[in-house]
């Protein structure tokens, strides 16, 4: 048959080489999943006192939440976000969107006072986005109560610190460009910026009515990996657990 050319070989050498890199990528968004409970990355991170608040954060699996649960969670971002929904493309329908909420992979963090009442939710998943696994921020969704008084900084911090310690490449996730509360919130307070998959070319600017926003999350050092890694790494995680400021 003669001789393959270089070419070739390294068409197929690329083509091994990212079908091992998908693999690994599936295979930390599948580990990642069957943690129990991810919030014993961030034991600290399950109270929250500051601000006249004094809350307790849990983590849920759609599958372990009551109905009552889900039905205040669905009822608080109808609320929120309906008239959002309506004056976009997509519409509201409470079908869909119930759908979404309940769907298997749907994970969610409670935040509720000491009697129990829910104040605030997010609800999130690990995925894979294109060939890179993250963690998908679905909702943030936050009682009038409790706005501006770092909650919803708080929660956003912990799902960058598990996206950290299940080892997600970024966190991700969706907001309408006429939000500008949300826009304001993640991109100026949470330093999130438009994700390269993002459908920003002008010729599409009102076909689309929404932003993909992401942030990138720095990987833990590897156990070979020299001491200026660790630290390096220990850089990154610990500024996030500074007090949070005043935010919607």
């Amino acid at each position: 048959m003669g001789r393959k050319s270089v070419k070739s070989k390294e068409k197929k050498m690329k083509r091994k080489e990212e079908s091992a890199k998908m693999a690994v990528s599936l295979e930390k968004v599948d580990k990642a999943n069957k943690v129990p409970d991810p919030m014993d990355f961030v034991k600290p991170f399950r109270k929250f006192d500051r601000n006249g608040l004094s809350l307790t954060i849990e983590f849920k699996r759609i599958a372990d939440m009551s109905e009552e649960e889900i039905e205040w969670a669905f009822d608080l971002t109808k609320k929120n976000m309906q008239t959002l929904y309506e004056e976009s493309e997509w519409g509201w329908k409470d079908k869909d969107k119930r759908e979404e909420m309940t769907e298997d992979k749907a994970l969610y963090l409670i935040a509720r006072y000491t009697n129990n009442k829910p104040v605030a939710f997010t609800h999130f998943r690990f995925d894979m986005e294109f060939d890179e696994e993250v963690l998908y921020c679905y909702e943030i969704q936050v009682i009038d109560d409790v706005r501006r008084k770092g909650i919803g900084k708080f929660i956003v911090q912990i799902l960058e610190l598990i996206a950290y310690q299940t080892e997600m490449v970024k966190v991700m996730l969706t907001t309408f460009k006429h939000n500008k509360v949300a826009q304001g919130f993640f991109k100026n307070t949470m330093k999130y910026v438009i994700d390269e998959i993002s459908p920003e070319d002008p010729l599409f600017e009102e076909g689309y009515h929404y932003k993909i926003l992401s942030k990138p999350i720095k990987q833990k050092p590897n156990k070979t990996g020299d001491a200026s890694n660790a630290q390096s790494n220990k850089a990154v995680v610990e500024p996030m657990q500074t007090s949070p400021v005043k935010a919607s």
